[in-house]
């Protein structure tokens, strides 16, 4: 029997990208399942309805009807109330559900007896690489969070020399050495930048030097063991960070951009500029910060507004993946493409394996109740 799959269009304020596109529509269509999409649903992703229909989906009108007898449900962010209202028990939801800070979908799936399945729980593992949701939209917002800052900062990045003079290149600190903070380095440094980073991480040095950026980090014994099995950050000490403090604080006085980065799963984004560091930038400078969604990394920061501080302004992106939502949804509809096969057995069958580590990893709501460790109670 064909399993039914659902994409919804996004409720969420503000959220343009969508969970399938018609390549990966006509992938599941042409091996025998049936896709509804509900009408509207890409357009804001530069998608239309008829390139769904041609890819072999059904178009739908509303939520419930997208949603009737469908045996996995496809979104970017968590669903709402009446999203989950409309689920058949046993429906298998896929989407980054936010499940620290989105209680009310987390425990509401669980009431409707849905498997729910947080994308942005999938292993770091070399199997599981095609489906990391994580990576592929930070790269995005990595490359973004530069154009952002180019477009907000009054000056060129490159230097230029003229007959009328020279313009000096801009400099761009970049904090947090993740997926996204590499893609920012990467670009920064295409755009002209003389460019910086720094990360507790020390893997990330040579990383850093590698795209043709400066480290910058306090490099004592404890930096040296700062990294978890799992490639994050840990918790730094106030020793640590005090030290750490005092180098920064030097360095980023003399900063034209700075782009922050840094998560930690689950807690709220670490502080990583202080507003004394922020009124020790010189008026014109700019600040993207990419944590904003977790309380930012910089003092003052508010989630997407622009706060101008004696001329400094602080730009806090809270889905800032959902500006490039083209490109976004393509990668995060291959991410859930590659997922949605660990659901589906060779013959076709809705068919889960829940001893696989990767499903096991990113299962958060079974038989009425929150199974995921990090998220019970």
């Amino acid at each position: 029997m064909a399993v039914t799959i659902a994409i919804l269009k996004e409720s969420h304020a503000g959220e343009t990208r969508v969970a399938a596109t018609p390549d990966t529509v006509k992938k599941w269509t042409g091996a025998g399942q049936t896709v509804r999409v509900q009408s509207g649903a890409g357009l804001s992703a530069s998608i239309s309805d008829e390139a769904y229909t041609a890819a072999g989906a059904t178009l739908t009108g509303t939520t419930a009807e997208t949603l009737e007898g469908a045996d996995i449900v496809l979104k970017v962010r968590p669903p709402q109330a009446s999203e989950i209202a409309a689920l058949k028990p046993g429906a298998s939801v896929i989407a980054q559900l936010d499940g620290y800070r989105d209680k009310d979908a987390l425990n509401g799936l669980a009431a409707a007896n849905a498997n729910g399945y947080a994308m942005e729980f999938v292993p770091r593992i070399t199997r599981a690489q095609v489906m990391d949701v994580l990576s592929s939209q930070a790269n995005l917002a990595g490359y973004r969070a530069v154009i952002e800052a180019a477009a907000a900062f009054g000056k060129a990045f490159p230097m230029m020399m003229t007959a009328a003079g020279t313009v000096a290149p801009a400099k761009a600190f970049i904090m947090g050495v993740g997926v996204a903070g590499l893609q920012a380095i990467a670009t920064a440094r295409r755009l002209g930048a003389v460019v910086t980073a720094t990360d507790v991480r020390p893997a990330t040095k040579e990383q850093v030097e590698s795209l043709g950026g400066k480290f910058i980090a306090v490099e004592d014994e404890e930096f040296k063991n700062a990294q978890t099995a799992g490639g994050y950050a840990k918790e730094m000490s106030a020793e640590y960070k005090a030290k750490q403090a005092e180098l920064i604080t030097t360095h980023i006085g003399k900063q034209d951009i700075v782009i922050t980065t840094a998560l930690i799963p689950g807690r709220a984004a670490p502080i990583l500029v202080t507003k004394e560091q922020v009124a020790s930038m010189k008026p014109g400078s700019v600040i993207i910060d990419l944590a904003a969604p977790q309380g930012g990394n910089v003092e003052g920061c508010i989630a997407d507004q622009v706060v101008d501080v004696n001329g400094v302004r602080i730009i806090g992106f809270s889905n800032i993946a959902a500006t490039i939502a083209a490109d976004a949804s393509a990668l995060y509809a291959r991410n859930l493409q590659a997922f949605v096969g660990l659901l589906i057995d060779k013959e076709g069958n809705l068919a889960p394996d829940y001893e696989d580590d990767i499903l096991k990893a990113s299962l958060v709501t079974r038989d009425g109740a929150v199974v995921h460790p990090n998220l019970k109670g």
